[in-house]
């Protein structure tokens, strides 16, 4: 291998290789990863969120939501971007371990939900975009399945925390539905992605007074929203002794903080 040149691509590190990796996050001598064990990775992981995300407006109760986001999204700018209503968290809290369910707009998101933990508290999780009344309604109406989903959600899931990752027609409707006094939410996640109403219907979120968590702008998806849940999760064990995940490193100990919306 002696006199042959480098490739210009790895000297950058476009192959993955080149970088100069977080201390104590990168490969021991063997080549190997340095940290092996799941939770151990899991650790490091928000260490690292917590030294790079630097001083933040979250309180001690938000920032293990904003940690799990950015954990699933490596966005810095989305986690920063979150916004939430003040009663969002305990609202949360109190919706799980009073068993209610847990509303997904799309299986991406109901698939990735941590099903065991919340079953602890009588909780499931239900998508009903694929019902073959959701499809036959919106057929019939010229509007969206997600639309329909929302409207029989409000109907059979009374107090139930909604997880809207990808539909922006399913937080617009359901939306309209608080307002007209239809439903009542325990708590509305509300971070669609897209191009079309995605931002605008976090705008629309944003001035409700029913607890949320949104982000500003396009960015979100299911992973984002099946972090927040199952963040959330984890603070319903926490409160109710069961062993989960508390505050993590970083987070501001200011309980009036709040995020600048």
């Amino acid at each position: 291998m002696d006199g042959m040149k480098q490739d210009p691509a790895q000297a950058r590190g476009e192959h993955g290789e080149g970088r100069t990796p977080v201390s104590g996050a990168g490969l021991s001598a063997l080549g190997r990863p340095a940290i092996v064990r799941p939770e151990a990775i899991e650790q490091r992981s928000f260490e690292i969120i917590a030294e790079e995300l630097g001083p933040h407006p979250f309180t001690a109760e938000q920032f293990p939501v904003v940690q799990r986001v950015i954990h699933a999204s490596a966005d810095f700018e989305l986690g920063r971007s979150l916004v939430f209503h003040p009663d969002a968290i305990e609202a949360g809290i109190q919706a799980i371990h009073a068993g209610r369910p847990i509303v997904c707009d799309v299986q991406m998101v109901q698939a990735g939900i941590s099903k065991p933990r919340l079953a602890r508290f009588g909780c499931d999780v239900r998508v009903y975009i694929s019902d073959p009344d959701v499809a036959e309604a919106a057929r019939r109406e010229g509007v969206t399945r997600a639309i329909q989903a929302v409207r029989k959600a409000v109907r059979e899931a009374p107090g139930a925390i909604f997880a809207i990752g990808n539909a922006p027609t399913a937080l617009l409707e359901l939306i309209r539905l608080v307002r007209a006094g239809e439903a009542e939410p325990g708590l509305i996640i509300g971070v669609p992605v897209g191009f079309v109403s995605a931002a605008e219907s976090k705008a629309e979120l944003m001035q409700l007074d029913v607890p949320f968590i949104t982000n500003h702008g396009r960015k979100g998806g299911s992973p984002v929203a099946v972090a927040a849940v199952n963040a959330i999760a984890l603070l319903a064990e926490r409160a109710a002794g069961e062993p989960g995940l508390g505050p993590g490193p970083g987070a501001s100990r200011d309980r009036d903080a709040r995020p600048k919306g």
